[in-house]
């Protein structure tokens, strides 16, 4: 299996390691010091010799970090977070903070009064955000000094750094040609005047030169840097052995360097060098003489702007993950009101099913498979100390993904194992009825995520309920399955377009209870024309995520006869589309499921 259950840090660890680090603040001379998620590439995900906050800590989450003081340790996680932190930490040495509430400039602008030094590390931390933490630390006598990294210095058994190999991702796949997409690349600069870009993002990276990697569990990318001129010649800089499988896939227009080179080549750039603070290391601005200037990566927008190839790739891949979930789902629908399966029992059919297709490359991410009380933790992870039996009756939520060559799948639904109360009921209709808001959207060009992100909560702030994470991410065509820059929240001011692939996935969730959620992956295209409408360009959403919802936790009467037939609707097309590629039994099941409720 791609997917482990091992409990991969112990809260007892700690308090050690707290200690070994103080002790290396002291003789570095810093009075704090930062220790986050990121790695050099500023990936959400990190290898495993880059899983530097987990090790000290004892949290494994997706995004957080640690800022250690003297006499304080405080673990920084968002609303995602907030209940597995504290199954995982030692709560007597470190402290969660609520983030980004709390931002970490007042914290440590009340944690050292008297002013201090805190150490970081320049190549895992933005520009971004350590100006914007040292313009509004310096009026409190508090200064930001760059060091190398002091967790490695206490980490005698440190992972080596991975080796993967890249392989070359196929025309038919990616739609357009490296050489083409360097060449559109290089235009941008050329309009704007610059010389040079720096990309620092590995799936900027993988896009842009139509390869993939295996240096990343769950994301297929390499690590690496580059430099693209204005003219589109690119120096790239690996490890020499990961490049050896995709020598002849690329062009003389693109030089491989080993990575030990990469700051020495920053240095000597010469011209206008566009850089992106947002995602580029504080080191490699450190390394510049060149002029400057601060701009997005080139390549993240037209990344996220999938082209008809990239569409149409995924849309297959969906439909091969819909039959998968459509087993799956009948599967579960037999055995689990039985009292018999455990989370890891689900996990493990739900990967092997996938498995089964001859396709999967990896999993997309850790399957969140929460039961119960375990829903409540938004991105909870079963390992063999917290797996428990579901429970007939409980609420069942199942968050997952695959990665195939054709596309990146991410799916949650939420399941009924037996009979549900009326609170679960209400709440599971109340969120059908946002993320079924979402999916009927259709608004002007220009808008971004924040503009559409109140569609899904509405339902429930009307209810006095809400949920502390995102509506809607970017999602990538065999790349990250979390990819900027747009998303659906209350914050992405990125506007909205045509190609763009996002989840759809509004929650709720009851402390010590239940979690709910309900995930579609939606494309965005331009609207059709609506008679007697002004004549202004208008966007919508096309859902590519094919798999029944639970209508046993759907409480009739809540919802609108619009909302009705849009679950009819999709029920059809998934019925229609699934059909010919289930197994007998699925068949039988998935017509039941998917019957006209009559909204016709």
């Amino acid at each position: 299996m791609f997917q482990n259950f091992a409990v991969t840090t112990d809260p007892k660890n700690g308090p050690p390691r707290l200690a070994a680090l103080r002790q290396t603040m002291r003789e570095n001379d810093v009075t704090a010091y930062l220790v986050p998620r990121a790695d050099a590439y500023q990936g959400e995900y990190v290898a495993p010799c880059d899983e530097r906050l987990a090790w000290l800590t004892g949290f494994t989450g997706s995004a957080g970090f640690a800022a250690i003081t003297m006499d304080t340790a405080g673990v920084f996680i968002d609303g995602r977070y907030r209940l597995q932190v504290r199954n995982q930490i030692s709560l007597s040495d470190f402290s969660p903070v609520n983030w980004p509430e709390t931002k970490l400039s007042n914290w440590l602008g009340s944690t050292l009064p008297q002013g201090g030094r805190v150490g970081f590390d320049p190549w895992l931390h933005t520009e971004k955000e350590i100006a914007e933490l040292t313009a509004t630390l310096s009026t409190q006598q508090i200064t930001m000094v760059p060091l190398d990294n002091l967790i490695d210095k206490i980490w005698q058994d440190r992972p080596a750094p991975p080796k993967g190999k890249a392989i070359a991702y196929p025309i038919d796949m990616a739609g357009e040609s490296h050489a083409s997409k360097r060449q559109r690349i290089a235009e941008t600069l050329r309009l704007s005047g610059q010389d040079h870009a720096v990309i620092t993002l590995p799936d900027s990276l993988a896009w842009l030169l139509n390869i993939r990697g295996t240096d990343i569990p769950r994301n297929p990318v390499m690590h690496g840097f580059a430099i693209i001129d204005a003219m589109g010649k690119v120096a790239l800089f690996a490890d020499p052995d990961k490049l050896i499988d995709v020598i002849d896939h690329f062009d003389p227009e693109i030089k491989c360097q080993d990575i030990a080179q990469f700051p020495e080549a920053l240095r000597m750039l010469e011209g206008t060098v566009r850089v992106d603070s947002s995602s580029a290391p504080v080191a490699v601005f450190d390394a510049i003489s060149a002029n400057i200037v601060r701009a997005d990566d080139p390549v993240v927008l037209p990344k996220a702007k999938k082209n008809a190839t990239e569409i149409a790739n995924t849309t297959a891949a969906h439909i091969r993950d819909g039959a998968v979930m459509a087993e799956f789902l009948c599967w579960l629908d037999e055995t689990a009101p039985q009292g018999r399966l455990t989370e890891i029992d689900v996990v493990k059919k739900l990967e092997g099913l996938r498995s089964a297709t001859g396709k999967l490359r990896d999993i997309s991410f850790e399957t969140i498979c929460g039961s119960g009380p375990h829903g409540a933790i938004v991105h909870y992870r079963v390992t063999e100390d917290t797996n428990r039996v579901i429970t007939p009756g409980e609420l069942l939520l199942v968050d997952s993904g695959g990665q195939y060559l054709d596309g990146t799948t991410d799916i949650t639904r939420t399941i009924s194992t037996g009979t549900v109360n009326v609170e679960q009921k209400k709440a599971f209709t109340l969120v059908l009825k946002g993320m079924i808001a979402l999916s009927l959207a259709r608004w002007p060009s220009g808008l971004a995520g924040r503009d559409l992100d109140a569609l899904a909560r509405t339902p429930l702030w009307a209810a006095g309920m809400d949920y502390d994470h995102g509506t809607g991410h970017g999602v990538g065509v065999y790349l990250c399955v979390h990819e900027g820059p747009a998303r659906i929240s209350k914050v992405s001011d990125v506007p909205l377009e045509p190609g763009m692939i996002l989840s759809n996935e509004p929650g709720y969730y009851r402390t010590g209870a239940f979690g709910i959620r309900i995930e579609n992956l939606v494309v965005i295209k331009n609207a059709e024309s609506v008679k007697d409408g002004d004549d202004r360009a208008m966007l919508d959403f096309e859902t590519i995520t094919l798999a029944p919802i639970d209508r046993r936790l759907i409480d009739m009467d809540l919802l609108t006869k619009a909302e009705l037939v849009w679950l009819d609707t999709y029920h059809a097309k998934v019925a229609e589309t699934l059909m010919p590629l289930v197994n007998a039994k699925t068949q039988k099941w998935l017509i039941e499921v998917t019957s006209s409720l009559g909204s016709r």
